[in-house]
């Protein structure tokens, strides 16, 4: 059984918003609302690096496991979904997340905040397949479609990787492999020197 997994490689992401971006157009997430997002670590320092990140549909989610109505649920691929149904809003999951990936669509106080929303890895939501109702709720279902999700199609360095859990760590492997292990031979000392 595939693990439907993202893999951010900080040596090739150059922060271009592009993943983040395509999220939002495909999937129409609400305005104050990002799916995915650029995290830069020592911005504009020597050795910055930028990730990508989103929901990591983790193998034992923190979220579903404090969510007092289990509207998380994990599918056969390992894409952890939730189902706006049966949310209450109560953003426990908003506080079990490491990766903050489930957040309000609105900026208000809690009981008017709404239906927590949180990446679905493209594979939509409880609704039947590529139906109007699924689109409107949780975007577009390209895993139906046989498709990866839009954020990683759109890498234009493919910095993020989507998909097989085992294939997406085999391709990180042989790039880790290709680059060497010295970081002396590459990276931000040999392109800009130490000073």
């Amino acid at each position: 059984m595939a693990r439907m997994k993202f893999l951010c490689d900080a040596e090739r992401c150059i922060e271009c918003n592009g993943c983040v971006t395509a999220c939002k157009n495909e999937n129409e997430v609400p305005w104050g609302v990002n799916r995915r997002r650029v995290v830069t670590l020592k911005d504009g320092e020597p050795g910055e690096k930028s990730i990508s990140v989103a929901c990591m549909h983790c193998t034992d989610a923190p979220c579903a496991a404090v969510c007092p109505v289990d509207c998380f649920y994990t599918t056969e691929d390992g894409v952890v979904l939730h189902n706006k149904d049966q949310c209450i809003g109560c953003g426990y999951c908003f506080y079990a997340c490491p990766f903050g990936a489930p957040q309000f669509p609105q900026q208000e106080a809690f009981a008017v905040r709404g239906k927590m929303d949180k990446c679905t890895f493209c594979a939509g939501g409880p609704e039947a397949d590529n139906s109007d109702e699924e689109y409107a709720k949780y975007g577009r279902n390209r895993i139906s479609e046989g498709k990866l999700p839009l954020c990683a199609e759109m890498c234009s360095t493919k910095a993020l990787l989507a998909g097989d859990g085992d294939l997406v760590a085999d391709i990180y492997r042989k790039r880790v492999l290709k680059r060497g292990g010295r970081p002396q031979t590459w990276g931000w000392e040999a392109a800009y020197g130490t000073k």
